[in-house]
């Protein structure tokens, strides 16, 4: 058994979505979550700064003392994999385990990928699925709009702003006959519902963060690393923006209250 806490990061609320999957999943596992809304978004910015600020994200985690290191951000993902490997940790990102699933869903083998600029840019869900199948057909589609439409509110599926946001990035998705459609950027299933009504019941939704979260707990259970039965699971939240805007809107993604710490990431030297 091993006590210590799974750390989670991402640029802002979106790994919250891949929390709420570790609470399912692994229901007496603590966990210490960073979310670095004060540099949000991640996905408009340069590879260099966005391996900068990973390098950052981790080497929080690390003084946390955690067993396991789940970067619950597809930029992250797409940029970085090379730091988080170098971790003396086990380390996971979204990339691989939803390449997997995607695979494993699609009937046609056509398969639609959407994410944050850099992620698209970066091609990594790509050169994953085709790693693992050759024959396959992948559609990328950079959806840019979606991480602040999310961060700002905007997640009602009737809403004609996040409607009509969806409909203009997916249209060339459904048009090419996708069956599979990976929501690449963890912020996305908060809009899941509207997503899926365009692209019709036919497709099959992947979370990059449910994903990421069923290898993790996969990968504990079968190293015996889960936390043993006495202890007493903790949470505990750190932002780099007011912990107030975090809170209001960590509850839309959890579905419960948390209490968020501000820290200075400056003061963490990056790992790269």
């Amino acid at each position: 058994m091993d006590n210590r806490p799974i750390g989670v990061f991402d640029s802002g609320l979106g790994g919250l979505t891949a929390v709420k999957e570790l609470e399912e999943i692994l229901p007496g596992e603590s966990i210490v979550y960073f979310g670095d809304t004060g540099r949000v978004p991640y996905g408009t910015r340069s590879r260099d700064t966005v391996r900068r600020y990973a390098g950052q994200d981790m080497a929080f985690l690390m003084e946390h003392r955690v067993k396991a290191v789940l970067a619950a951000c597809g930029t992250v993902s797409s940029t970085a994999k090379d730091i988080g490997e170098r971790l003396p940790v086990r380390y996971f990102d979204v990339v691989d385990p939803t390449a997997r699933a995607a695979l494993r869903l699609s009937r046609s083998k056509k398969i639609g990928i959407t994410g944050t600029s850099a992620t698209i840019h970066s091609g990594a869900y790509v050169k994953a699925i085709l790693a693992l199948d050759p024959q396959a057909q992948v559609y990328p589609k950079a959806c840019p709009l979606f991480v602040p439409l999310v961060e700002s509110g905007f997640v009602d599926p009737q809403d004609e702003i996040t409607r009509l946001t969806v409909e203009r990035y997916l249209a060339p998705l459904r048009d090419a006959g996708v069956d599979v459609l990976i929501l690449g950027c963890t912020h996305y299933p908060i809009i899941k519902e509207a997503i899926g009504r365009f692209m019709g019941p036919e497709v099959a939704l992947v979370d990059s963060g449910r994903e990421a979260a069923l290898a993790l707990g996969g990968f504990l259970r079968e190293n015996h690393m889960l936390c043993s039965q006495d202890n007493r699971r903790t949470a505990e939240y750190y932002v780099t923006d007011e912990p107030e805007n975090f809170e209001a809107s960590a509850r839309l993604f959890l579905g419960h209250s948390v209490e968020g710490k501000r820290i200075d990431i400056e003061k963490y030297s990056s790992l790269i």
